[in-house]
Parts: structure tokens; C-alpha cells; sequence
């Protein structure tokens, strides 16, 4: 049986002042009020009117259908009555054009292999759109993470994070951070100019999303509640002790080049 919006949003409740929501809390808020009012989430989201596209019942993705070529051909958003649907659309109101560039790249991915066969450009659509998350960082910082060094990430080279800017974009990701837990990771999509509005980032990301960038997974793995300031216990160094969720770096097989 689906969950009702009353567990949705009462028993789920989500604090807009977590710093993983400062991006979504101008569209989200609203839609999640009207939603605890006892909106039909289909009007409710479409009433933001900040997207691309429209918000339609899951219903009406017909039968045999691909979700994505839906998306493509109609503009309609295939939604359920729940939370990862809710954070979905949020990032279409969000970050539309990026939103709308992975929708093409699909559509043309289905086009040129049919929908069976996934491939590396859809796989990795899935995590960005998932589990994805948006970094602007310091090379120092950043070639720490890639290495998985983490003490040094977040003991030695803490004071630069001041200077980074992270977004996370994956609708699960969001998700899962309404309750939070400390083995939350994403996937870290590197951006190279600072943003200063989600506008800005909105456009940059549409330009560098390309099938040979996505093909290419470029993405490196972060425990996102180890982000200095994102929660209170990792102001403890032993925060990131914990093997199980910062994991080192995976070790090159003997002989490997």
C-alpha cells in the first residue's frame, strides 16, 4: 500500500534549515505546506510553475513505455505521491536546463540502442540524477577527495572547505537526507567556476553535461555528512575514523599499470 502524504510529510518532516536544503527550500516549502494541506501533489507541484515540463500522475505513463522517452516526447513528468518523486521534481524546478539536457542525452541513448540496453552514458545519467552532487573546490581539496584521503580532506585541509561550494543534485540523495545518517554518500561531479546563484550553476552544468564526459564516470564518492558544517558530530576528529564509511582508496592489483 503507498504511504500517505500525512506519513510523507508529518512523520518524515523535513527541516528546510539543513544546509543540504538551502538550494530547494524557495520551491520545496511551499509545495510541501500545500501537500501537508492535502493537495494533489500533481496540482500542487504544477502550481510552482518553474519548470520545463509538467507534473502528471504516474498513471498515465503508458503501459511499456520508457519513463525518459515520456519525458522527451510529451514534457510530462511521470509522478508518484512520495518523497523521492517530490525531490525529483524539485530539480526540475531547480536545475531545468540541466535536468533537460540528461533527459536528451537519454532519449538519444534509447534511440541509438533501444531501452534494454542501458550503457555507460545511461548508467552514469543514473547516478548523477540519483545520487549525484555538484562541487566547486579548491585543487587541493579536491585531489585529496579523489584520493579518499580523508584525514587530511578534513583535519588538515578543513579551513579550505570555507572557500568550496557543494550542491547535492541526486533526488535519492536528498531523499535519504531527510532522515540523516552518517553513511550517506554521493557521487561528486567536479565544477569548475564559483557559482553565485543555481541559476548560473543551472546553465554551466547544461553545458558540460556531454555523453563522452558522462561515459566517463567522472565521479568520486563523499560521505556528505563528513562536510564541515553540515553536522555537529563531525566537529570530532573521530568522526572520520570510521573505516566502514570512509573508506581508503582501493589498492591497484600487483603488477596493474
Amino acid at each position: 500500500m503507498a504511504e500517505s502524504r500525512d506519513s510523507l510529510f508529518r512523520h518524515n518532516s523535513i527541516d528546510w534549515s539543513a544546509p543540504w536544503l538551502a538550494p530547494w527550500r524557495e520551491s520545496g516549502e511551499p509545495v510541501a505546506a500545500a501537500l501537508l494541506a492535502g493537495s494533489d501533489p500533481v496540482a500542487a507541484l504544477n502550481g510552482v510553475a518553474r519548470s520545463p515540463v509538467a507534473f502528471v500522475a504516474q498513471a498515465d505513463l503508458p503501459p511499456g513505455m520508457a519513463y525518459e522517452q515520456f519525458i522527451f516526447e510529451r514534457g510530462q513528468v511521470p509522478t508518484r505521491d512520495n518523497l523521492h518523486d517530490f525531490f525529483n521534481a524539485l530539480c526540475w524546478m531547480v536545475f531545468p536546463q540541466a535536468k533537460q539536457r540528461l533527459n536528451r542525452i537519454q532519449a538519444a541513448e534509447i534511440a541509438a540502442r533501444g531501452v534494454a540496453v542501458r550503457g555507460p552514458v545511461r548508467d552514469a545519467i543514473t547516478v548523477l540524477d540519483e545520487n549525484g552532487a555538484l562541487l566547486h573546490a579548491p585543487d587541493a581539496l579536491w585531489d585529496a577527495l579523489a584520493a579518499r584521503q580523508w584525514q587530511r580532506l578534513f583535519g588538515e585541509l578543513r579551513p579550505l572547505w570555507a572557500q568550496a561550494q557543494l550542491v547535492v543534485f541526486g533526488h535519492a540523495a536528498l531523499e535519504k537526507l531527510v532522515t540523516p545518517y552518517k553513511s550517506i554518500t554521493v557521487h561528486v561531479w567536479r565544477v569548475s567556476p564559483r557559482w553565485d546563484s543555481t541559476l548560473e550553476l543551472d546553465t554551466w552544468l547544461a553545458q558540460d553535461l556531454t555523453a563522452a564526459r558522462l561515459a566517463a564516470k567522472p565521479f568520486v564518492p563523499l560521505p556528505v555528512l563528513g562536510v564541515p558544517g553540515w553536522w555537529p558530530a563531525n566537529q570530532d576528529a573521530a568522526f572520520y575514523a570510521d573505516a566502514e564509511v570512509f573508506r581508503p582508496a582501493r589498492r591497484a592489483p600487483a603488477g596493474a599499470q
